[in-house]
């Protein structure tokens, strides 16, 4: 368990010092799960300055924009660093879609819910076992449902300490940070894209909208697919 004055010091480190202060803690058992938005280009591109002992890997749903996919490209080359990848099991999606089609996440929230279930959330908990450091790029400004997120804390399902050390930056701060230091991200943003998910399931976010407005817009909800509530 990490110690008060541990954590204290995350809650005030910046991005790279709070990165390598868990690194020593927990070499080799943390893992950061990079959904190749703005936020985690970032921490991506901060875990690779420092040469981290963290891993880096991603969520392949099947379901992305191909720009996604040239970005994973682009990141490894950048960085010299492959991410692991993790892929819903074939054994949960072919039932899935065989009973309710290719893309009925448009006719409810449950089969949204359930898609991103399969698609999302079962291949998280695979690539977070056995971790003891779960990081995020998670940042309060992107919904009401993150306003109050602490930097770090304990995830009880998942008995693994969450780690947010983007959660008070502003949009502004990220996209500062990625044209100092050349940081590559998905072209999408560029075109109104704020919050990038699965091709079906996101659009461009219209001005005075929030940020994550463009995902699962056909229905009302709190915009989250599963990975940050259970």
């Amino acid at each position: 368990m990490l110690s008060k004055d541990t954590i204290a010091q995350l809650q005030e480190a910046s991005l790279p010092d709070g990165l390598s202060l868990l690194a020593k803690l927990y070499p080799g058992e943390i893992a950061f799960s990079c959904s190749l938005g703005q936020e985690d280009q970032v921490i991506t591109d901060a875990i690779c300055r420092q040469q981290l002992n963290i891993r880096i890997f991603t969520l392949d749903t099947g379901r992305l924009f191909s720009e996604t996919y040239e970005l994973i490209e682009r990141t490894t080359a950048r960085y010299k660093r492959k991410m692991e990848i993790y892929f819903p099991a074939p054994e949960d999606v072919e039932p899935f879609v065989k009973e309710n089609g290719i893309n009925s996440f448009y006719e409810s929230v449950e089969n949204r819910k359930a898609c991103c279930h399969i698609r999302k959330v079962k291949p998280l908990n695979r690539a977070l076992a056995g971790a003891k450091i779960w990081i995020t790029g998670l940042r309060a400004g992107q919904s009401d449902n993150r306003k109050d997120m602490p930097v770090i804390e304990w995830d009880e399902v998942r008995q693994l300490y969450k780690y947010n050390p983007l959660i008070s930056w502003t949009g502004e701060e990220v996209n500062e940070y990625i044209h100092q230091h050349h940081v590559p991200y998905n072209p999408l943003h560029d075109k109104g894209f704020l919050s990038i998910g699965c091709a079906p399931c996101t659009r461009a976010v219209e001005p005075g909208e929030d940020e994550r407005a463009g995902r699962w817009w056909w229905e009302q909800s709190q915009k989250e697919c599963g990975l940050h509530q259970s």
